[in-house]
C-alpha cells in the first residue's frame, strides 16, 4: 500500500465523524442490467447519486473542510468545477460554517450553477478550465481562502474511500468493481479502500474517450494532461492527472477501459427506460463499460457498478438521450 494512502481505520473514523452529514447510499441489485447481459452474472449498483448534493463529491469536500482551523474557516474556501465539485464545496462550507467562492466554466449546466448558489456560494464564471485554476490560485493568494481540490490529496481519498468501505460492507462477495474516472479522486479512494478489504477483487476504471488523461498517464508511467475536454461527460473532464491520485490509481486499479459519447447517451436512455434512473453522462459510464467493452470479460461474474452522480436537468438529459446538439 502507498505509504501515505489512507488506512481502512482512518476511512472508518471519517465515516463515523460524517455520519450526520453524509448518507449511507444504498446498493441495488440491477436485474435489468443482468437481463441485458444474459450471462447469468450478478450486478449490483452503488447508488451514489442519492448522496447529498447528488454525487459522491460531497464526501471528499467535507473531508477537506473538516480539517480547517478557525482562522481558515473565517477566511473561507474556493474551488474549481464544472459543477458537481462546486456544489459539494458549497454544501460542505454550509455544513462547517464557512463561506465558499467557486469558479465554474461558462459551459457549466445552468441547473448546477443555480444549485451551487442555492447552497450560498459566490459563483465566478470563466471560459475554460485552465483559466479557472488561475483564478482560484489568485483568490487563494489574495483572500487567503483554502483551495478545495476536486480530486487530489489524502483528504479526498479518505472521503471517497468511504464509498469503497460501504460497498464491501453492503455486498458480501463480488469479483469486479467498475468505477468512472475523471481526475482519479473517486477511483483513487475507492480502489485503495477495496484493495485493503478485498484484495482479489478486480478494479476497473472507465474514462470517456474525449477525456482520457488517466489512460495517457498509465501509458507514460507518470501524470499526463490533455489539451481539451471533448466529451458530454463533463463531470469526468479532468484536463490532467496529478501525482497523489495517479499513484493511488496505478497501485490499485487493475485496468482501464474507454467509452465514447454515443455509448454514454445510449446507456443514459437504457438506465432511464429500464431502471428509471435519470442520471448524468458520467454516471452512465460504469454501465456503458459493462454493456460494452467489458461484456465478454465479465460474463457470469459478480459485478458492482458505481453510479456516481445525477446533477442534470430534464432539458439537458432529454437532449443528450435524443442525440441532439
Amino acid at each position: 500500500m502507498k505509504s501515505d494512502a489512507p488506512t481502512i481505520e482512518a476511512i472508518r473514523a471519517l465515516r463515523e465523524s460524517q455520519a450526520e452529514a453524509m448518507r449511507l447510499t444504498p446498493v441495488l441489485r440491477c436485474a435489468a442490467i443482468e437481463q441485458e447481459l444474459g450471462s447469468n452474472g450478478t450486478v449490483w449498483g452503488k447508488l451514489e447519486f442519492l448522496q447529498r448534493t447528488g454525487t459522491f463529491k460531497a464526501r471528499g469536500a467535507l473531508s477537506n473542510l473538516h480539517q480547517l482551523d478557525e482562522d481558515q474557516r473565517e477566511a473561507g474556501v474556493t474551488a474549481v468545477s464544472a459543477g458537481n465539485h462546486a456544489i459539494a464545496t458549497a454544501f460542505a462550507a454550509q455544513v462547517v460554517g464557512t463561506t465558499a467562492k467557486v469558479i465554474m466554466l461558462g459551459s457549466a449546466n445552468p441547473f448546477r450553477v443555480a444549485v451551487c448558489r442555492g447552497y450560498g456560494a459566490e459563483v465566478i464564471i470563466v471560459d475554460d478550465v485552465h483559466e479557472a485554476f488561475e483564478v482560484a490560485e489568485r483568490i487563494e493568494r489574495e483572500e487567503g481562502r483554502f483551495f478545495v481540490h476536486p480530486f487530489e490529496g489524502p483528504a479526498v481519498a479518505t472521503g471517497t474511500g468511504t464509498v469503497g468501505l460501504e460497498i464491501c460492507e453492503q455486498v458480501d462477495d463480488f469479483d469486479a468493481l467498475i468505477v468512472p474516472i475523471g481526475g482519479g479522486g473517486l477511483m483513487g479512494g475507492v480502489s485503495n479502500a477495496v484493495k485493503q478489504l478485498r484484495p482479489d477483487v478486480e478494479i476497473i476504471g472507465v474514462e470517456p474517450r474525449g477525456a482520457n488523461s488517466m489512460h495517457l498517464s498509465f501509458a507514460a508511467g507518470e501524470p499526463r494532461s490533455i489539451d481539451k475536454v471533448r466529451t458530454i461527460a463533463d463531470s469526468l473532464g479532468a484536463p490532467f492527472a496529478l501525482p497523489y491520485s495517479f499513484e493511488l490509481c496505478r497501485e490499485n486499479v487493475d485496468r482501464l477501459v474507454e467509452v465514447d459519447d454515443h455509448a454514454l447517451r445510449t446507456t443514459m436512455g437504457f438506465l432511464f427506460q429500464r431502471l428509471k434512473f435519470a442520471v448524468e453522462p458520467a454516471c452512465a459510464a460504469s454501465t456503458a463499460a459493462l454493456l460494452g467493452p467489458l461484456r465478454k470479460d465479465l460474463a457470469g461474474k459478480r459485478v458492482v457498478l458505481v453510479f456516481c452522480g445525477s446533477n442534470i436537468d430534464w432539458a439537458t438529459f432529454s437532449k443528450q438521450v435524443l442525440f441532439e446538439d
